[in-house]
């Protein structure tokens, strides 16, 4: 084992649009085009329907809740999250799309209050405004000094690891891409004249092989590689087999850890070769309370990931999960009864890739074991 360990948080969908956007200090145009809600501030009375009142406006931390304190107790190195929100107040609408998130960029601040490091944005909702929209949500994150990957105004941009320094030197690189199977449209594809996503249609042999060409090409010594992959459907345990097969193809290829998120709720982990692999690390922030359907997978409940590695040669050296609940669009602690019911969901769909976790005295998880191929 090498000096000191490079420690991580990663979590998983990001949305500050639609009601979250609503209650902070500037709210943008409240108009939806959506089938059902037509209001952006339905979202947050649908929230206290379930939860009780929220102010208005809130400070931008509000939404985050607890979640800054643990952050803060754990001190990680880098913190990566998957905004699933464009920052624009363009009015363009993405075709053939049901659902549309942006936040008004005054409430920037919402965001820089949780001190990301990388934000990914190969995902299918940053261009939910459009090209016009992408380009403002470029231009925004940069102007607040927010690292972004995975989309760019060119293919070369969209495909640009974000590089992180590592107190220890070396660097974090983080690199992000998004595939069909979450809902990104094939049009949305950056290419050398049409900024867009780093798009991955299948995930293919031909696919994982290119994405472990860029890595190989990026990566230095010192360096922890990062991917992070906005795949798959919203709801279900199950990780389809191509999944699996790009997963270990991209550690094989040099990866020291797989960053995976769209579904709703938290998918398995693995540990292969000695490197982390959350396939579906699930929602964080969002204004999806009280909103039906799908309840036997509890997506109020959330999961901060928090992932040590030694840098000498990216294995994994620890993983401490902290379940949190969203309440009144805001992060707080679960009770003794939520924990333990996500605890024994987690062990359940994490039996079948050898992962064991245990439960801690405070409610976190920790993983304990795991078998691995060599």
């Amino acid at each position: 084992m090498g000096g000191d360990l490079v420690r991580l948080f990663l979590c998983g969908d990001v949305m500050l649009g639609r009601g979250i956007d609503q209650i902070l200090p500037h709210p943008g145009d409240p108009g939806l085009r959506e089938t059902y809600v037509r209001d952006a501030r339905t979202y947050v009375e649908l929230a206290e329907e379930v939860g009780g009142a929220v102010p208005r406006p809130v400070g931008f931390a509000w939404p985050w809740g607890d979640a800054l304190r643990v952050l803060d107790a754990a001190a990680p190195d880098a913190r990566i999250l998957n905004l699933e929100t464009s920052v624009t107040q363009c009015d363009d609408r993405a075709r053939g799309k049901a659902v549309h998130y942006r936040m008004h960029p005054g409430n920037l601040p919402c965001l820089a209050a949780a001190r990301p490091d990388v934000c990914a944005l190969a995902n299918n909702h940053v261009l939910d405004h459009g090209r016009t929209g992408l380009e403002d949500t470029l231009v925004a994150l940069a102007a607040a000094g927010l690292r972004t990957a995975g989309a760019g105004r060119d293919l070369a941009g969209a495909r640009r690891p974000a590089a992180v320094p590592l107190p220890g030197g070396g660097r974090l690189l983080v690199h992000s891409l998004a595939m069909a199977s979450s809902g990104v449209p094939h049009g949305w594809a950056a290419t050398a004249e049409r900024s867009g996503v780093a798009f991955v249609a299948e995930p293919t042999h031909a696919a994982a092989a290119e994405v472990v060409d860029r890595i190989r090409r990026a990566k230095g010594p010192g360096d922890v590689t990062v991917v992070s992959i906005h795949w798959g459907s919203n709801w279900g345990y199950r990780v389809p087999g191509e999944q699996i097969g790009f997963a270990h193809a991209l550690v094989d290829g040099g990866a020291d850890l797989v960053h995976g998120h769209s579904s709703h709720h938290p998918r398995p982990m693995e540990v292969y070769r000695g490197r982390f692999i959350a396939y579906g690390c699930g929602d964080l922030v969002n204004d999806y309370e009280g909103i039906g359907g799908y309840t036997e997978f509890r997506d109020d409940l959330r999961l901060l990931y928090l992932v040590s590695v030694d840098p000498a040669d990216g294995r994994l050296v620890d993983v401490r999960l902290v379940p949190l609940q969203s309440r009144r669009l805001r992060l707080r602690p679960v009770t003794d009864e939520d924990s333990r019911w996500l605890y024994e969901v987690l062990v359940r769909i994490c039996r079948g890739f050898g992962v064991q976790l245990g439960r801690e005295p405070d409610g976190a998880f920790r993983l304990t074991a795991a078998t691995t191929p060599p």
